[in-house]
């Protein structure tokens, strides 16, 4: 039985350049070997044949929004579902793996019972199928290193939990901004540890324009992004990856220590995931970003809904 299973829900195969750095993403997470099983959920044009393919299970029922764009609540039940494994990773379609993904999945295990383990990635071009064959996981950190970029660290493109964690997810839309920041509030809230692995697990994002999405748009500028923060909570969930509890380096997992700004945040964020209360988050944010609430408030009284009609 594997120990992980990774799932996705990839964009259609219908651009080249998309298919072929998803089949390199999908490729790579098979050859971290028998450990793994990797689950394609959805029916976007081309999955179900590179499933095929690749002799990977696909999942193609899930549930979507208005927009036809699949929630993140289906796709995690279908993997909860349908996975045999005791670690679920999702993992966006155009990330590829190395052998460290497994290693931080163990020992997370290891040491929590419930836990989120998210990172930062390294941006790459890539313009051709690679080949995983021999010292592959070598070749590619290689390439990040020496040609890739490392993202700064605002979301996650992975999020790795024991399968009894986050089975209560919003409707959210799978590739549009905000859900991956409520993963780790979410996480946050419940009182998981949140582990940034960034020093420990490097993950290779494969560069890709937008043509994939309506009109073109980067996501974060889509009214399913809007819709995603708001059934997220509202801005105060948007949490990064600076907002993890602890941290994985070589020496194992340990607490991040909580001094200057993470002391500063810490104390900003604390009515919200400690004592769940939203009033009170406000006051908070508004004591540390007096100008940015005071921005946020006269938005919100000068919205179309709050002006009298003469």
């Amino acid at each position: 039985m594997p120990l992980l299973t990774i799932f996705t829900a990839p964009k259609p195969f219908t651009n080249p350049h998309i298919a072929m750095i998803q089949r390199n993403a999908l490729r790579s997470w098979l050859a971290l070997g028998d450990e793994v099983e990797v689950l394609l959920i959805g029916d976007e044009e081309g999955l179900a044949e590179t499933a095929a393919e690749l002799g990977i299970r696909h999942l193609p029922q899930v549930e979507r929004n208005a927009y036809g764009t699949p929630l993140i609540r289906s796709i995690f039940d279908l993997a909860r579902r349908h996975g045999s494994g005791e670690i679920l990773a999702y993992v966006n379609a155009d990330i590829l793996l190395l052998p460290d993904f497994v290693e931080a999945a163990k020992r997370a295990a290891g040491q929590f019972s419930g836990f989120l383990i998210v990172g930062q990635r390294w941006d790459v071009d890539v313009r051709q199928s690679l080949d995983f064959e021999g010292e592959w996981a070598d070749r590619l950190r290689q390439m990040a290193l020496n040609e890739g970029r490392l993202h700064s660290p605002g979301g996650s493109d992975y999020f790795i939990f024991p399968r009894e964690c986050f089975e209560n997810v919003p409707p959210m839309a799978v590739g549009r901004a905000g859900w991956d920041n409520w993963m780790i509030y979410a996480a946050r809230a419940a009182g998981l540890p949140v582990i940034d692995a960034s020093q420990s697990v490097m993950i290779l994002h494969q560069n890709h324009d937008y043509s994939h999405l309506p009109g073109g748009q980067p996501h974060y500028r889509l009214p399913e992004t809007e819709e995603n923060v708001r059934l997220g909570g509202g801005k105060l969930t948007i949490f990064k990856l600076t907002d993890a509890t602890h941290r994985l380096t070589d020496e194992g997992v340990s607490p991040l220590p909580l001094k200057g700004e993470k002391l500063r945040r810490e104390v900003e964020i604390f009515p919200l995931v400690r004592l769940h209360s939203s009033a009170l988050a406000w006051l908070f944010f508004a004591v540390f970003h007096p100008y940015k609430a005071y921005a946020e408030l006269r938005k919100r009284l000068t919205a179309p809904h709050n002006r009298k009609e003469g």
